[in-house]
Protein backbone atom coordinates (compact mmCIF):
# COMPACT_ATOMS: atom_id res chain seq x y z
CA UNK A 1 0.00 0.00 0.00
CA UNK A 2 1.09 3.64 1.39
CA UNK A 3 4.54 1.62 2.62
CA UNK A 4 6.66 2.44 0.05
CA UNK A 5 5.82 6.23 0.01
CA UNK A 6 6.51 6.42 3.62
CA UNK A 7 9.57 4.66 3.21
CA UNK A 8 10.72 7.14 0.10
CA UNK A 9 9.26 10.27 1.99
CA UNK A 10 11.33 9.63 4.84
CA UNK A 11 14.71 8.59 3.57
CA UNK A 12 17.72 11.33 4.23
CA UNK A 13 18.61 10.56 0.65
CA UNK A 14 15.91 10.89 -1.04
CA UNK A 15 14.52 14.37 0.72
CA UNK A 16 18.15 15.56 -0.01
CA UNK A 17 18.16 14.85 -3.83
CA UNK A 18 14.40 16.75 -4.10
CA UNK A 19 15.66 19.52 -2.14
CA UNK A 20 18.53 19.33 -4.93
CA UNK A 21 16.19 19.53 -7.36
CA UNK A 22 13.79 22.19 -6.05
CA UNK A 23 17.11 24.28 -5.84
CA UNK A 24 18.42 23.58 -9.18
CA UNK A 25 15.06 24.05 -11.09
CA UNK A 26 14.39 27.51 -9.03
CA UNK A 27 17.82 28.64 -9.48
CA UNK A 28 18.25 28.18 -13.49
CA UNK A 29 14.25 29.48 -14.01
CA UNK A 30 14.88 32.43 -11.80
CA UNK A 31 18.38 33.15 -14.01
CA UNK A 32 17.64 32.62 -16.99
CA UNK A 33 14.09 34.52 -16.51
CA UNK A 34 15.60 37.34 -15.45
CA UNK A 35 18.58 37.70 -17.49
CA UNK A 36 16.55 37.30 -20.70
CA UNK A 37 13.38 39.84 -19.31
CA UNK A 38 16.97 42.43 -18.94
CA UNK A 39 18.33 41.43 -22.30
CA UNK A 40 14.89 41.26 -24.06
CA UNK A 41 14.15 44.98 -22.79
CA UNK A 42 17.56 46.32 -23.86
CA UNK A 43 16.72 44.81 -27.12
CA UNK A 44 13.56 46.18 -27.88
CA UNK A 45 15.05 50.07 -26.73
CA UNK A 46 17.99 50.01 -29.12
CA UNK A 47 17.45 51.06 -32.66
CA UNK A 48 21.16 51.23 -34.46
CA UNK A 49 22.07 47.68 -34.96
CA UNK A 50 18.86 45.83 -33.19
CA UNK A 51 19.36 42.84 -35.41
CA UNK A 52 23.15 42.19 -35.20
CA UNK A 53 22.55 42.12 -31.43
CA UNK A 54 19.22 39.89 -31.36
CA UNK A 55 21.33 37.56 -33.33
CA UNK A 56 24.04 37.15 -31.00
CA UNK A 57 21.93 36.95 -28.24
CA UNK A 58 20.15 33.85 -29.70
CA UNK A 59 23.17 32.08 -30.80
CA UNK A 60 23.35 30.07 -27.54
CA UNK A 61 19.98 28.99 -28.09
CA UNK A 62 21.94 26.91 -31.09
CA UNK A 63 24.61 25.41 -29.74
CA UNK A 64 23.86 21.60 -28.95
CA UNK A 65 23.71 21.03 -24.88
CA UNK A 66 26.43 18.28 -25.00
CA UNK A 67 28.86 20.34 -27.39
CA UNK A 68 27.95 23.38 -24.70
CA UNK A 69 28.95 21.16 -21.63
CA UNK A 70 31.84 20.71 -22.94
CA UNK A 71 32.86 23.99 -23.94
CA UNK A 72 31.74 24.58 -19.76
CA UNK A 73 34.14 21.54 -18.85
CA UNK A 74 36.97 22.56 -20.75
CA UNK A 75 36.65 26.42 -19.09
CA UNK A 76 36.17 25.36 -15.55
CA UNK A 77 38.32 22.48 -15.61
CA UNK A 78 41.14 22.30 -12.50
CA UNK A 79 43.99 21.89 -14.71
CA UNK A 80 43.76 23.38 -18.36
CA UNK A 81 40.79 25.44 -17.64
CA UNK A 82 40.47 29.34 -18.53
CA UNK A 83 38.34 30.63 -15.61
CA UNK A 84 39.97 28.76 -13.58
CA UNK A 85 43.68 29.41 -14.13
CA UNK A 86 42.35 32.99 -13.97
CA UNK A 87 40.67 32.48 -10.09
CA UNK A 88 43.63 30.78 -9.20
CA UNK A 89 46.03 33.49 -10.08
CA UNK A 90 43.39 36.23 -8.09
CA UNK A 91 43.67 33.46 -5.06
CA UNK A 92 40.39 30.98 -5.57
CA UNK A 93 41.11 27.57 -5.54
CA UNK A 94 38.48 26.33 -8.27
CA UNK A 95 38.19 22.60 -8.24
CA UNK A 96 34.42 21.89 -9.67
CA UNK A 97 35.06 17.94 -8.80
CA UNK A 98 35.78 18.30 -4.95
CA UNK A 99 33.17 20.84 -3.74
CA UNK A 100 29.77 20.47 -4.20
CA UNK A 101 28.42 23.95 -4.13
CA UNK A 102 30.97 24.80 -6.85
CA UNK A 103 29.37 22.08 -9.00
CA UNK A 104 25.79 22.82 -8.38
CA UNK A 105 26.90 26.83 -9.32
CA UNK A 106 28.71 25.27 -12.61
CA UNK A 107 25.58 23.59 -13.34
CA UNK A 108 23.23 26.21 -12.43
CA UNK A 109 25.47 28.57 -14.36
CA UNK A 110 25.58 26.23 -17.97
CA UNK A 111 21.73 25.60 -17.64
CA UNK A 112 20.83 28.74 -17.15
CA UNK A 113 23.33 30.08 -20.33
CA UNK A 114 21.89 27.50 -22.53
CA UNK A 115 18.17 28.51 -21.46
CA UNK A 116 18.62 32.63 -21.44
CA UNK A 117 18.17 32.44 -25.55
CA UNK A 118 15.03 30.85 -25.28
CA UNK A 119 13.89 33.31 -22.41
CA UNK A 120 15.27 36.50 -24.40
CA UNK A 121 13.07 35.02 -27.35
CA UNK A 122 10.20 34.79 -25.91
CA UNK A 123 10.11 38.16 -23.38
CA UNK A 124 11.36 39.78 -26.85
CA UNK A 125 8.72 39.03 -28.80
CA UNK A 126 6.03 40.10 -26.17
CA UNK A 127 7.84 43.34 -25.77
CA UNK A 128 7.43 43.57 -29.40
CA UNK A 129 3.54 43.18 -29.07
CA UNK A 130 3.04 45.72 -26.45
CA UNK A 131 1.39 48.79 -28.32
CA UNK A 132 3.70 51.70 -27.64
CA UNK A 133 0.52 54.00 -27.43
CA UNK A 134 -0.11 52.63 -23.76
CA UNK A 135 3.65 53.14 -22.72
CA UNK A 136 3.87 56.58 -24.65
CA UNK A 137 0.62 57.94 -22.42
CA UNK A 138 1.81 56.77 -19.13
CA UNK A 139 4.86 58.93 -20.33
CA UNK A 140 2.93 62.17 -20.93
CA UNK A 141 1.24 61.33 -17.77
CA UNK A 142 4.75 61.10 -16.24
CA UNK A 143 5.39 58.18 -15.26
CA UNK A 144 8.76 57.21 -14.96
CA UNK A 145 10.52 54.61 -16.60
CA UNK A 146 10.50 51.76 -13.71
CA UNK A 147 6.69 53.03 -13.22
CA UNK A 148 5.78 51.95 -16.41
CA UNK A 149 8.12 48.96 -16.48
CA UNK A 150 6.37 47.19 -13.47
CA UNK A 151 2.81 48.51 -14.19
CA UNK A 152 2.35 48.39 -17.78
CA UNK A 153 4.95 45.62 -19.29
CA UNK A 154 5.00 43.10 -16.62
CA UNK A 155 1.59 43.07 -16.39
CA UNK A 156 1.46 42.05 -20.06
CA UNK A 157 4.07 40.19 -20.41
CA UNK A 158 2.29 37.65 -17.91
CA UNK A 159 1.13 35.37 -19.96
CA UNK A 160 4.42 34.58 -21.48
CA UNK A 161 6.72 34.75 -18.33
CA UNK A 162 3.77 32.33 -16.94
CA UNK A 163 4.32 30.06 -19.69
CA UNK A 164 7.93 29.96 -19.99
CA UNK A 165 8.42 30.06 -16.33
CA UNK A 166 6.10 26.74 -16.52
CA UNK A 167 8.33 25.23 -19.66
CA UNK A 168 11.88 26.33 -17.30
CA UNK A 169 10.59 24.52 -14.33
CA UNK A 170 10.06 21.56 -16.88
Amino acid sequence: GLDNFRFLLSDPYYLASFKTTIFFSTAVSAASMGIGLYLAALADRLIKGAGVYQTLLIWPYAIAPAIAGVLWLFLFNGNIGLVSYYLKGVGYDWNHTLDGDQAMFLVVLASSWGRISYNFLFFLAGLQAIPKSIIEAAAIDGASFWRRFLTIVIPLLSPITFFLLVVNIV
